[in-house]
């Protein structure tokens, strides 16, 4: 049995990783910390886990939570990940990150997220947790930096047909709706119930820091340059991001055939389900799963692809298991089907 640590559980993504966690036969979990007042059962936190599990939530103790733990999960806020990371990674414990922390070159971190990153020595050693794309690197790692909910939304949509995108200098505009649960737990007027219930917004439109991660990722996938132009929006639900990408035809295939190389890249792959030709999937779809479903559709000389995520899931804590259970040589679906 692997003895599991989750540092920050009481965030929507640990919240979540705990549920699927204890769904797992190949795991228990051993230590929660969080930033608390004091030790406290998560149960009495959460009512909804009472009898599920009886581990206390404390105050992060790395020497404690590395004693009692064989992999950690950091669901931590961005800048705060790389100040902790290290110090796993010096007593050999496995982790597995939720923060954009480790998901990007330095030089484009600090642009993106306004700081100076702290631990530049160990970025080369975060593999990029996607399995579609990077499962024989995963398998055989120590450290995985976990993709953002909207970068896996956008990058899976675009796997497939990358390569032939960058070739013919298209540009790729995503259009990105996501549900309230994606900016986190945290207490800002704009998130509160008064401002999302019968409200739908735009916001950092280019200028959201998830751009460079799909571009980075995408760009090595071609291996050249590609831009992506972002639109995010928040939608007034709890969970879901649905993306509308859109790129001009010019330059690539027939419908038949750009459906025919998703079925391909995906017919194996055991959380992408690409629906039958000119079907779109909607939120509902995969609400409370760890699948993304992928819809294509070709018209008026323009590709339009449609993909669809549970942001807390295969958007953050069930892609972190996914990889889990890669890296631990179980079962890729065991605890998310």
């Amino acid at each position: 049995m692997i003895k599991v640590g989750v540092v920050g559980a009481t965030g929507y993504t640990g919240e979540e990783l705990i549920e699927v966690l204890l769904k797992n036969s190949e795991v228990t979990i051993t230590s929660l910390s969080a930033l608390v007042d004091k030790e406290t059962q998560f149960s009495d936190l959460y009512p909804r886990f009472a009898k599920k599990i009886s581990v206390p939530c404390k105050s992060l103790d790395i020497n404690e939570v590395a004693a009692k733990s064989d992999l950690v999960f950091l669901a931590l806020p961005h800048t705060v990940s790389m100040k902790i990371a290290p110090e796993f990674i010096k007593k050999g414990k496995k982790i597995i990150d939720l923060s954009a922390d480790y998901r990007l070159p330095v030089k484009l971190y600090e642009k993106w997220y306004g700081t100076c990153h702290t631990d530049t020595g160990n970025l080369n050693a975060a593999v990029y947790g996607l399995p579609e794309l990077n499962r024989e690197k995963i398998k055989t790692a120590d450290f995985i930096a976990n993709p953002g909910c909207y970068p896996t939304s956008v990058i899976l949509a675009l796997l497939p047909i990358a390569l032939m995108v960058a070739k013919a200098g298209l540009t790729v505009i995503a259009d990105s709706k996501s549900g309230a649960t994606g900016a986190g737990r945290k207490a800002l007027m704009s998130l509160s119930f008064g401002e999302v219930d019968e409200n739908f917004k735009c916001y950092k439109a280019n200028e959201h820091q998830h751009i460079p991660e799909m571009e980075h990722i995408l760009s090595c996938v071609a291996g050249k340059d590609m831009q992506v132009n972002f639109a995010p929006h928040l939608l007034p639900v709890r969970r879901g991001i649905l993306s509308t990408i859109y790129i001009q035809q010019k330059g690539l295939p027939e419908e038949n055939e750009i459906y025919k190389k998703y079925t391909e890249y995906f017919k194996d792959e055991p959380f992408v389900r690409v629906r039958p030709l000119g079907q779109v999937p909607e939120l509902q779809d995969v609400a409370g799963t760890n699948f993304c479903d992928i819809g294509i559709k070709v018209a008026r000389d323009m590709v339009i692809i449609v993909s669809v995520i549970d942001n807390l899931l295969k958007g953050a804590s069930g892609q972190a298991v996914q990889n889990m259970n890669i890296m631990l040589g179980i079962d890729e679906k065991t605890g998310l089907m």
